[in-house]
């Protein structure tokens, strides 16, 4: 722990060390000017021997550069930002000490120095340092522990596929590092194919827990089970095991899950409370696959209806989730409208996903995860 004291006069450094001194501080650095204290510090670099830098006593009447503007530019460094900055002034004006604590002092006292309020008011700052010191690393140790979910949440979604029978690709934009869109397919056998797109309810850090724990059960269910209806219920039945009803907790998604046949040339699927996605069939007719039960994880029991749809040349899927909607635009009904009509034509592999929809100043700061799912057929 080290104390600059900071004077253009060297009796008053002098007195301020030996206080200090006399109190235990034994590790006090003089510097006779702001210009010194910038030196210390490496303003503008990246010593690191600031980083044992807890606290400045600052005069505040020095020449050149004040006490003010030293502490400014001081707070402005974010390194630096957290050390303690006491004034030390003789000065009587209140405005001028009102500025130097509004630009980030945390305390002044005046000259004449009096010993013990001098060692209360160091003892106060000091503490205030250990609190942010212990909370900075608290906050670096959150970032790490998010930085490793993030990286786990991302390597469970599926790459693009692109083989001799199907062309699938995603866009996928989350609103936080952490997310509750998650999208995965499976290929059963040379023809038969199974893809899901899930909307997790809320964002961050709980939908996305919830969201990895469902991906693990999503994967075995797809593998094992293959059928739309049974896939959903199969899920539901895991969402039912995680609800918390003494909190009041609940914990639900919406999905579409499709099985598609390349071979039969049909698209079985079942959307459980989720937006419309848009099939174009024969690059001619747009059909919508519309809701046909309620979200998973609403109740313990779900009924499902399974839809199919078949197609003799070819067929183009879009899915997407709601935040995808909220960004079109305020109405949901218009932003619906908006996705089927731009799902009438064939989209090209050259253009990213999500910007057949949403231009880029559309995309940036969503407060919703976005995520965006083409699938077609060759």
């Amino acid at each position: 722990m080290t104390m600059l004291l900071v004077d253009d006069n060297s009796v008053n450094l002098f007195v301020m060390e030996k206080i200090l001194k006399s109190a235990g501080y034994n590790d006090c650095v003089s510097l006779a000017s702001a210009n010194e204290l910038f030196d210390y510090l490496d303003l503008h670099g990246s010593s690191c021997r600031a980083e044992s830098v807890d606290l400045i006593l600052l005069d505040i009447m020095m020449p050149e550069i004040d006490g003010i503007e030293a502490c400014k530019r001081i707070k402005q460094v974010d390194r630096l930002k957290d050390i303690q900055i006491i004034f030390v002034t003789a000065l009587e004006d209140k405005n001028k000490l009102a500025e130097a604590l509004d630009i980030g002092g945390v305390d002044y006292i005046t000259k004449p120095l009096n010993k013990v309020e001098l060692l209360a008011r160091i003892r106060v700052a000091l503490r205030l340092k250990a609190e942010l010191d212990w909370h900075t690393q608290h906050e670096k140790k959150i970032q790490f522990e998010l930085d490793l979910a993030t990286n786990v949440q991302r390597s469970l979604l599926s790459p693009p596929l692109n083989d001799q029978q199907v062309h699938l690709e995603v866009s996928y934009l989350p609103s936080f590092n952490l997310a509750g869109d998650m999208y995965y397919w499976h290929k059963i056998n040379d023809h038969r194919y199974a893809v899901i797109l899930l909307d997790m309810m809320g964002h961050g850090i709980s939908a996305s827990l919830v969201c990895m724990f469902i991906s693990s059960v999503l994967r075995e269910s797809v593998k094992q089970i293959v059928e739309p209806e049974l896939v959903i219920k199969e899920l539901n039945r895991y969402m039912s095991l995680i609800k918390n009803e003494k909190d009041g907790i609940p914990f639900y998604f919406t999905a579409i899950y499709l099985v598609i046949d390349t071979k039969e040339k049909t698209v079985e699927y079942v959307n459980a409370g989720h937006p419309s996605g848009f099939a174009l069939l024969d690059d001619e007719k747009v059909v919508p696959l519309d809701k046909s039960g309620h979200a998973v994880g609403f109740f313990d029991e779900m009924k499902i209806t399974k839809s199919v749809i078949s197609y003799e040349k070819n067929v183009q899927i879009i899915l997407y989730t709601d935040g995808v909607l909220e960004a079109i635009g305020p109405n949901e009904m218009e932003a619906e409208k908006k996705i089927c009509d731009i799902s009438s034509r064939k989209w090209d592999h050259t253009t990213c996903v999500i910007d057949h929809l949403l231009s880029k100043e559309q995309q940036i700061d969503q407060p919703d995860d976005m995520c965006v799912l083409l699938l077609q057929t060759k």
